[in-house]
C-alpha cells in the first residue's frame, strides 16, 4: 500500500507521521482529533486485507489485546475501516524498543531485572486468560519512562480452554496460523515448540 502522508486522515485520526514497518503493514504517529491526544495506528497493507488468513490475524490481534488490561501490555482503545483500509488505534508509546537499546551498549542489571519483571508480570496476565503471545523478542518490547510495554499480539494464540470473552471466542480459528505442523514466529526467538511446529503454550 502507499505510504500515508501527513496530514491525511482515517476517520477521525490524522496522521502526523511514518513511525515503523512490519510484516502485515505500516505503523503511524497520528492525532486522535475527538480526544486531542497521540496515539499510534497500526495500518494493514492492501497485500494482508486481501488475504483473508492473513486479515483473520489482524482481527485476532485486535481482539486479543483488547481483551488484555495490564500496565505493561500496550493499550487498543480502537478499531476501523476507512477508503478500503483497515487499522487498529493504539496508545502512543514514547521510547525505544529492546532491540534499539541493545544496539547502544550494556543495560545496567538492574534495569535489566525490572524490564524483565514487568514483561513476566504482563506474560503473567496474558496466560492467566489463556493467551499465548508466540513472538516475544527485543523488538516487540517498548522501553519508556514508565517502564516496559509488550507489543504486537498478532501470533497470538488463544488457548482452547480459556474463559475468553464472547467477541473473542466467537472468532473463526484460522488453522493455517494455528494448526500443530505449522511454523510461526521468528526463528531466533522461538521457543522448541514452535521451531518443531508443535502447539506452543505459556
Amino acid at each position: 500500500m502507499a505510504t500515508l502522508n501527513s496530514g491525511s486522515h482515517l476517520g477521525p485520526y490524522e496522521i502526523v507521521s511514518s513511525i515503523g514497518q512490519g510484516g502485515m503493514g505500516q505503523v503511524y504517529r497520528a492525532r486522535d482529533s475527538r480526544l486531542n491526544r497521540t496515539v499510534a495506528i497500526k495500518v494493514l497493507s492492501n497485500q494482508v486485507s486481501n488475504a483473508s488468513e492473513l486479515k483473520q490475524r489482524f482481527e485476532r490481534e485486535a481482539q486479543t489485546v483488547a481483551a488484555l488490561n495490564h500496565p505493561y501490555i500496550c493499550t487498543l482503545y480502537d478499531v476501523g475501516q476507512d477508503a478500503g483500509i483497515d487499522y487498529l488505534v493504539m496508545e502512543y508509546l514514547d521510547g525505544e524498543t529492546v532491540a534499539q537499546r541493545l544496539g547502544r551498549g550494556r543495560t545496567p542489571v538492574d534495569q535489566v531485572l525490572k524490564y524483565a519483571i514487568q514483561i513476566a508480570d504482563a506474560l503473567d496476565k496474558a496466560h492467566q486468560q489463556g493467551v499465548t503471545h508466540r513472538d516475544l523478542k527485543p523488538s516487540n518490547i517498548m522501553i519508556t519512562k514508565s517502564g516496559a510495554k509488550l507489543l504486537d499480539f498478532g501470533l497470538a494464540k488463544l488457548r482452547q480452554d480459556a474463559q475468553a470473552p464472547t467477541a473473542l471466542s466467537a472468532l473463526p480459528t484460522n488453522a493455517a496460523m494455528t494448526a500443530q505442523g505449522t511454523i510461526l514466529g521468528t526463528l531466533q526467538y522461538m521457543s522448541p515448540e514452535q521451531v518443531e511446529g508443535l502447539e506452543a503454550d505459556a
